[in-house]
C-alpha cells in the first residue's frame, strides 16, 4: 500500500499527454486543470481497483483477472465502456500470444540451428540456410569493425598531418 497520499497520484506528464490528446489543437488546459483531472484520473483508478477487488474475493481469488475489472465497470455504472475495454483486452491479449509464439518459434528455430550445426558434417551434400544467416551477420559485423578500422585510420592519418604542420611551422 502507498505510504503518502501523493503516492497514489498518477504521473502527471501521462496525465498531461492524455488531455492533450483528447482535446483539439489550440485548447490550453490551467495547472489548476491539470491536478484536478489527475487527482479525479487516480480516484476513478482507485474505485475501480476497489470494485474489481470484490469481485475477486467473491471468486475467492487474489488476483485481478480483465473479467473482474469489465464487471466493475458495469457494477460502478460506466456499461457505455464495457466494449471499447473488451476490445482492448482481446487486441491486448492477442498481441501478447503473438510475441509469445514468435519467442517459442524463435527459440525452435535457435534449438534445430544448434542441433543441426552439432550433428551436420557435410552428409548428403545438402546446405544448411541456417548456417548461410549466420555468416552473412558475422559479415555484417567484419564490414562495421573495416568501418571502424578505417576511421581510425583515418584519425591516425590526421595526427600525422598536424605534426607534419607542427615541423613546417618550426622550420620557419
Amino acid at each position: 500500500m502507498a505510504e503518502r497520499p501523493e503516492d497514489l497520484n498518477l504521473p502527471n506528464a501521462v496525465v498531461t499527454r492524455i488531455i492533450k490528446e483528447a482535446l483539439p489543437d489550440g485548447v490550453n488546459v490551467s495547472k489548476d486543470a491539470r491536478l484536478a483531472i489527475s487527482k479525479a484520473a487516480s480516484v476513478f483508478v482507485l474505485y475501480a481497483t476497489s470494485c474489481a477487488n470484490n469481485f475477486a474475493m467473491k471468486a475467492k481469488r487474489k488476483t485481478l483477472s480483465g473479467a473482474d475489472v469489465l464487471a466493475a465497470m458495469s457494477d460502478m455504472e460506466f456499461e457505455r465502456f464495457v466494449e471499447p475495454l473488451q476490445l482492448s483486452l482481446d487486441a491486448f491479449r492477442k498481441g501478447q500470444k503473438n510475441k509469445k509464439d514468435a519467442a517459442e518459434k524463435r527459440k525452435k528455430s535457435k534449438e534445430q540451428n544448434t542441433s543441426t550445426e552439432s550433428t551436420e558434417d557435410g552428409k548428403d551434400g545438402e546446405k544448411d540456410d541456417s548456417k548461410e544467416e549466420l555468416i552473412e551477420i558475422d559479415d555484417d559485423d567484419e564490414e562495421e569493425n573495416g568501418e571502424e578500422e578505417e576511421e581510425s585510420g583515418d584519425e591516425e592519418e590526421e595526427a600525422a598531418e598536424e605534426e607534419e604542420d607542427g615541423e613546417e611551422e618550426e622550420e620557419n
